[in-house]
């Protein structure tokens, strides 16, 4: 099983990394490319996934792109690394619990390369650090499953303006924290992408 490795230097818009992944998606399904992990970074822009619900929207004024994956409100921007992928389930387990858990795993992988304990919550997906009284979101997960064929992928909040989040309610979670890897310190993450790659390929390949 083949994955294309991409890694844009470049941020790119949002919409037009949409129509790249869409046009993956079919050809992946019809057997024409390969699988894809992709990382980029976007320029400013939030987005609202299949469950958002307009109370999480704070500021009205906010300019907000409806989305496919699931999940709720979030923000991406110069920072933060958003780790696509499409992967064909026809070809794996056709488990998407079993997915998430293994994505889960990944990011998990990637923190502890710059000794950050982390953990899942059962209540709320994504990746958290931090004592559970205080828990603060690093990594943000969102998917969408189309004939097995699964696709979106994760933000992994490294450098990023985290005050932009004060707009919306991140993933409909009132009462816990963002948090990123330079908040907490890290100050060396010039290799991120290759740990990130690293990580992925271990896991899916």
């Amino acid at each position: 099983m083949n994955i294309e490795v991409k890694n844009s230097v470049k941020p790119v818009d949002y919409i037009k990394s949409m129509k790249i992944l869409e046009q993956r998606v079919k050809d992946v399904f019809l057997g024409k490319r390969d699988e894809l992990l992709w990382i980029i970074e976007h320029n400013q822009v939030y987005t609202a996934g299949t469950n958002s619900k307009t109370k999480d929207l704070l500021d009205k004024n906010l300019n907000v792109i409806k989305t496919n994956r699931g999940g709720k409100y979030t923000c991406h921007g110069p920072g933060q690394k958003v780790v696509y992928f499409v992967l064909n389930l026809n070809k794996r387990e056709k488990d998407i619990r079993e997915l998430i858990s293994k994505i889960e795993k990944c990011i998990m992988d990637i923190l502890i390369e710059y000794k950050i304990k982390s953990y899942t919550d059962k209540k709320n997906i994504g990746i958290w650090v931090g004592n559970k009284d205080d828990s603060k979101k690093i990594a943000a997960i969102g998917i969408k499953v189309k004939k097995w064929i699964a696709y979106h992928g994760f933000a992994l909040n490294v450098s990023n303006d985290l005050s932009l989040y004060k707009g919306i309610i991140p993933c409909g979670i009132k009462d816990k924290g963002i948090t990123s890897l330079e908040a907490m310190g890290v100050d060396n993450y010039n290799n991120i992408e290759k740990v990130i790659i690293e990580k992925f390929l271990n896991i899916f390949l």
